[in-house]
Protein backbone atom coordinates (compact mmCIF):
# COMPACT_ATOMS: atom_id res chain seq x y z
CA UNK A 1 0.00 0.00 0.00
CA UNK A 2 1.03 3.33 -0.88
CA UNK A 3 1.85 6.03 1.67
CA UNK A 4 -1.09 8.76 1.55
CA UNK A 5 1.02 11.70 2.38
CA UNK A 6 4.76 12.39 1.45
CA UNK A 7 6.81 15.70 1.73
CA UNK A 8 9.65 16.24 -0.22
CA UNK A 9 12.36 18.74 0.92
CA UNK A 10 15.68 19.53 0.06
CA UNK A 11 17.85 22.10 -2.26
CA UNK A 12 16.09 23.61 -4.95
CA UNK A 13 17.72 21.60 -7.89
CA UNK A 14 17.24 18.88 -10.67
CA UNK A 15 17.76 16.23 -8.18
CA UNK A 16 14.36 17.49 -6.05
CA UNK A 17 12.73 17.58 -9.35
CA UNK A 18 13.15 14.78 -10.62
CA UNK A 19 12.21 13.37 -6.88
CA UNK A 20 8.72 15.03 -7.46
CA UNK A 21 8.63 14.23 -11.05
CA UNK A 22 9.16 10.58 -10.24
CA UNK A 23 6.70 10.39 -7.43
CA UNK A 24 3.89 12.07 -9.87
CA UNK A 25 4.64 9.56 -12.51
CA UNK A 26 3.78 6.68 -9.58
CA UNK A 27 0.51 8.75 -9.21
CA UNK A 28 1.13 10.55 -6.36
CA UNK A 29 -0.58 14.54 -7.19
CA UNK A 30 0.43 17.82 -5.33
CA UNK A 31 -0.85 19.22 -2.59
CA UNK A 32 -0.87 22.52 -2.12
CA UNK A 33 1.72 25.12 -3.10
CA UNK A 34 5.85 24.87 -3.01
CA UNK A 35 7.25 25.91 -0.35
CA UNK A 36 11.19 27.97 -0.60
CA UNK A 37 13.45 29.58 1.79
CA UNK A 38 17.00 30.70 1.52
CA UNK A 39 20.09 30.31 3.46
CA UNK A 40 22.05 33.25 3.07
CA UNK A 41 25.12 32.19 4.32
CA UNK A 42 25.17 29.00 1.97
CA UNK A 43 23.83 30.71 -0.85
CA UNK A 44 21.53 27.33 -1.47
CA UNK A 45 17.40 27.83 -1.75
CA UNK A 46 15.53 25.47 0.01
CA UNK A 47 12.68 23.64 -1.53
CA UNK A 48 9.38 21.66 0.31
CA UNK A 49 6.64 19.74 -1.52
CA UNK A 50 3.85 18.18 -0.41
CA UNK A 51 2.54 14.77 -2.25
CA UNK A 52 -0.64 12.95 -2.03
CA UNK A 53 -1.86 9.19 -2.81
CA UNK A 54 -5.52 10.16 -4.75
CA UNK A 55 -8.27 8.61 -2.74
CA UNK A 56 -12.17 7.96 -4.14
CA UNK A 57 -12.91 11.48 -3.19
CA UNK A 58 -10.40 14.21 -4.12
CA UNK A 59 -8.46 15.95 -1.72
CA UNK A 60 -9.46 18.56 0.35
CA UNK A 61 -6.76 21.57 0.25
CA UNK A 62 -6.87 24.49 2.88
CA UNK A 63 -5.21 27.75 1.83
CA UNK A 64 -2.87 29.02 3.75
CA UNK A 65 -1.81 32.75 3.96
CA UNK A 66 2.19 33.97 2.77
CA UNK A 67 4.78 31.73 4.49
CA UNK A 68 7.12 34.19 6.54
CA UNK A 69 10.51 33.37 6.13
CA UNK A 70 12.85 33.95 9.05
CA UNK A 71 16.14 33.10 7.48
CA UNK A 72 16.24 35.63 4.95
CA UNK A 73 13.67 38.04 6.80
CA UNK A 74 11.44 38.21 3.25
CA UNK A 75 8.23 37.73 4.87
CA UNK A 76 8.77 41.68 6.56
Amino acid sequence: MKQKYRLFTGPDDSAFCKRVSDALEEGYVLHGSPAITFHPEKGVAYVAQALVWPEDQPVQVRPVGPLESKVCGCGK
